[in-house]
């Protein structure tokens, strides 16, 4: 029996003489101005094929509304009106009961591994989404024994080499909730350590790394396509650092417009400075209007403002590197005045850079074409009986190149554009990390100093223990200098950095900081915020592979309607510039 819709006229309603007589117009029709635009400039291809996508679109959208079950734990990734809520309180949080926004649970975790030159880091985050920007609610961090080494310590051995982060995973496996840990992205990001070895070497070992994570854990590994597993790029680094710093002490993404801090962070393999200059008031003086462009410009929009900063990397001068550089000055002057390798048969004496009285054991690699020979040396180095801070400084000093050709004036070291500290950025604070704060912290620094204390510091160290007597009361601090020959050399070095490299007058305040509000200082979080993993495309499809993950395993009805959805996301993949099967072999 056919029946006929109450809600719509039929062919033998009669016609209402109130109303207007084009409704009822079979004839031509004018088109309106809507489809006059959407129609202008289509082919008769063109407008087939928007017909069919339009239905497409439309009939997959009733499908879902019909035949979506009642009663299914929408968190991971279908939206509720007005935001999500969690299933159970394991994975919710207790800032709000539900998200802001119907497109995002109510929370999530993000797992950043820091692959530096001298060993690995893990990050877990846990972001909540109560409010229109994700919000940390904290973090877990753990860090590889030392003895480990980073990856770039098993450069013949990808596989050892992957294995090393196991212990870090075995964080994350502990802090995500079950449900959540397929939802929950994990990128590795290497510094300076891998891109010191060689491109052949390091991509061996990234490729094994992303092998052993798709393998053997639960998470989401972050594309290729994403650079989920990779070198870092040095410029993004140092940025993300200073978003970090920055975001933390509440100077930006936030109502807070004061003066942003700078940042000088000091790795294994290289180090990075990252600050925002100030130009205006000083053309008067022969200073530019404005920065000089060139690589060292980084323009950021964060939090609804912009910035203007200047960021440079140096590979090569991070501690361990510049190690390597200030023995090798050594030992070339040494071969200088003795016109043979024979010393290095025996122990070297009298090392200026060696905490005075003390015997140390070094690891120099030689670099192609040395004098000294081919591959790595191992030397026994004694330091001075009396104490030679100022020969030291001279090593450390002579490595940063201070006379090197400069292209684009002024010039901090090594031929390298950088606009002076002392004049556009006087006042702001400093914030030095990494080794910076390794180093100083436990021999009794203060959380900031200047640089003329960093220097009587470095004095009463490379006086040897006859001058440690005031270290005495810091516990682990006599140990620390006993343990580390090269303690003179690493503090020589960093005052040599900051004053003579980055022309930083000597009574410039800096302060350190290995946390703030109880997070790690390093670029993790920066690049969390810049939008590095979750950004808008990627959590998009987080969303549809949770809403998958659960979904498909429960309900039979909905297979076939998560099949559709799968295969229009795929065909449409480029609309989110994402390679979206390579995220869903992980559902």
């Amino acid at each position: 029996m056919r029946r006929t819709s109450v809600s719509l006229p039929t062919k033998q309603a009669r016609r209402d003489p109130h109303e207007k007589a084009g409704r009822y117009d079979t004839g031509h029709r004018e088109q309106g101005i809507l489809e006059k635009l959407q129609y202008a400039g289509m082919n008769p291809a063109q407008k087939s094929r928007w017909l069919k996508t339009t239905a497409i679109v439309v009939f997959v959208l009733f499908l879902f509304y019909y035949v979506s079950p009642k009663g299914v734990d929408y968190y991971q990734g279908v939206s509720r009106h007005g935001g999500q809520t969690p299933a159970d309180s394991s994975y919710g949080t207790d800032r709000c009961t539900k998200s802001y926004s119907r497109d995002k649970p109510i929370v999530q975790y993000v797992l950043m591994i820091d692959a530096g030159s001298t060993g690995s880091r893990i990050h877990v985050y846990k972001f909540n989404n109560c409010g229109p920007t994700p919000e940390l609610e904290g973090e877990e961090f753990k860090m590889t024994e030392k003895s480990v080494g980073g990856l770039s310590s098993y450069k013949d051995d990808p596989v050892a080499a992957a294995k090393t982060l196991d212990p870090l995973l075995a964080v994350a496996m502990e802090h995500v909730p079950d449900k959540l840990k397929g939802c929950t992205p994990v990128a590795v990001k290497a510094t300076a350590g891998l891109r010191m070895i060689g491109t052949e070497a390091a991509d061996a070992i990234l490729k094994t790394v992303r092998e052993h994570l798709e393998k053997n854990y639960p998470f989401a590994v972050v594309s290729e396509k994403e650079n989920g597993v990779t070198i870092m790029d040095g410029s993004d680094e140092g940025v993300y650092a200073w978003i970090t710093t920055n975001y933390l002490l509440g100077k930006i993404g936030g109502p807070d417009e004061s003066p942003t801090a700078a940042i000088f962070d000091l790795g294994g393999g290289s180090t990075q400075i990252v600050f925002e200059p100030t130009f205006k008031g000083l053309a008067s003086g022969g200073m530019p209007e404005k920065m000089a462009e060139g690589d060292h410009k980084y323009d950021l929009a964060f939090g609804g403002r912009k910035f203007e900063l200047y960021q440079h990397s140096h590979l090569g001068y991070g501690l361990m590197a510049a190690r390597n550089a200030i023995h090798l000055e050594l030992l070339n002057d040494i071969y200088a005045k003795e016109k043979s390798r024979d010393f290095l048969q025996k122990p070297i004496r009298n090392h200026p850079c060696i905490n005075a009285g003390q015997t140390d054991t070094i690891k120099v690699k030689l670099p192609e074409g040395s004098p000294l020979g081919t591959g790595e040396l191992k030397l026994q180095v004694s330091g001075p009986a009396i104490p030679a801070p100022a020969q030291c400084r001279s090593l450390t000093d002579r490595i940063l190149a201070k006379n090197a050709e400069c292209a684009l004036a002024p010039c901090s070291f090594n031929g390298v554009h950088q606009p002076s500290l002392a004049k556009t950025f006087a006042r702001e604070d400093v914030y030095i990390f990494s080794f910076f704060f390794d180093r100083t912290k436990p021999l009794g620094m203060p959380d900031s100093f200047t640089l003329r204390e960093l220097h009587d510091l470095t004095n009463t160290v490379c006086g040897g223990e006859d001058s440690w007597a005031g270290f005495s009361n810091l516990p682990g601090a006599l140990d620390e200098l006993r343990d580390r020959g090269e303690y003179c050399l690493d503090l020589n070095f960093m005052i040599s950095l900051l004053h003579t490299g980055y022309d930083m007058p000597i009574d410039r305040e800096v302060r350190i900081a290995k946390k703030l509000k109880g997070n790690e200082l390093g670029w993790c979080l920066g690049a969390r915020f810049h939008g590095f993993i979750l950004d808008l495309r990627l959590t998009f499809i987080l969303v549809y592979h949770c809403w998958q993950r659960t979904l498909a395993g429960r309900v039979k009805l909905t297979k076939s309607i998560n099949d559709a959805f799968a295969n229009f996301i795929y065909s449409r993949r480029t609309w989110f510039g994402l390679s979206v099967d390579e995220i869903m072999r992980h559902h």
